[in-house]
């Protein structure tokens, strides 16, 4: 048996928030307080780049394969469009992995990888095809 923080999170997190509402310095846990916000941070930069190679590949997919365009695609497209814009106002420091180059290249390349094996296509380019600003408009679906 180990600690109450490895055996059930749950509980170990109802206890430091009591301990921190009643001022008990002396009793919290400080290493895996620190670790629990730090990931909250990792959790939220994750969903971010989860969402944008969705978004990536769906949009590499839709200019193509344009005889396999429907609705599905379209909604898939706009629903991760406003998941994105919902995680930049809730959180606006994910702004600057969208304007990191190197974070946008790593995240261009597994959502190339993605639509290559959904659709057995070799056609996609090696680099983001289009601007941040693009991919984002709820306008824009590439031809």
């Amino acid at each position: 048996m180990g600690t109450l923080y490895e055996d059930d999170v749950i509980a170990w997190s109802e206890q430091q928030a009591a301990l921190l509402r009643r001022g008990q310095w002396s009793q919290l846990d400080i290493d895996n307080i620190a670790g629990e916000i730090e990931d909250v941070g990792h959790r939220e930069k994750k969903a971010l780049r989860s969402r944008f190679v969705v978004l990536l590949a769906h949009l590499l997919k839709w200019q193509f394969q344009p005889s396999h365009r429907g609705p599905s695609w379209a909604h898939t497209i706009r629903t991760q469009r406003a998941a994105i814009e919902d995680a930049l106002d809730d959180c606006p420091s994910l702004q600057t992995l969208l304007d990191d180059p190197q974070w946008l290249e790593k995240t261009y390349r597994r959502a190339a990888r993605d639509a290559e094996a959904q659709t057995q296509l070799k056609v996609f380019p090696a680099e983001l095809p289009w601007h941040v600003e693009e991919v984002l408009s709820s306008d824009f679906f590439p031809d």
